[in-house]
């Protein structure tokens, strides 16, 4: 899985898509700084979903961003998107790869050498790993530190996505340990000084 440098984010979608959102992302979209999108939608019908994902799905290819999806590997097939990415607690990677083939697998591996071991020797495309700091998007169960970056670096090749309250003050530290992507939400969607374009400025 090739990456660009100046295309590090992995940006998650707000749980709620709300009207003014297709505007926000195409803004966001063409400032080129974005490799993919994951859509994150926990409450939504199917059908909602399927209706979003296509709209999502068509902006991502305007500006040849990878479109996932989260958890879901059954809506992720339906919408042909270009991949998912599984939780410790989702589809093992073998039957979502039965599923989808080759396209983009990524795990969450929490803060543990041993399940980003598991995760290679299954062929993930991706490991996640966070918190890296306290986020607005969930409760923090696990937490992980520069120093187990440098440690998960040494061991792999596989591009690894930093995750956990990103924002413009402490992004460039991950990327300077060698993060290749940052998965950032609420310091876009939910910023309440900038306005998701701006906030995606100032991450240079």
């Amino acid at each position: 899985m090739r990456y660009n440098k100046k295309r590090f984010i992995y940006l998650i979608s707000p749980p709620r898509i709300e009207k003014n959102f297709l505007r926000d992302l195409n803004e966001i979209l063409k400032q080129n700084k974005t490799s993919f999108f994951q859509l994150r939608l926990k409450k939504d019908s199917l059908k909602k979903r399927l209706i979003i994902g296509r709209k999502i799905q068509k902006m991502c290819k305007k500006f040849k961003v990878k479109f996932l999806i989260n958890d879901d590997v059954y809506l992720s097939k339906k919408l042909n998107a270009d991949g998912c990415h599984l939780g410790q607690s989702d589809m093992k990677i073998k039957e979502a790869r039965k599923l989808i083939g080759k396209k983009i697998i990524g795990i969450t591996c929490h803060n543990s050498i041993k399940l980003a071991k598991n995760a290679i020797k299954n062929k993930a495309d991706y490991l996640a790993f966070g918190a890296f700091n306290s986020s607005k998007t969930k409760k923090v169960k696990y937490k992980a530190s520069i120093s187990f970056l440098k440690k998960a670096r040494k061991i792999t090749n596989t591009p690894i996505v930093a995750i956990g309250g990103i924002n413009s003050t402490n992004y460039k530290n991950l990327l300077l340990n060698k993060a290749n992507f940052l998965a950032i939400s609420s310091y876009i969607w939910k910023n309440k000084k900038l306005k998701p374009k701006n906030a995606v400025k100032k991450l240079i």
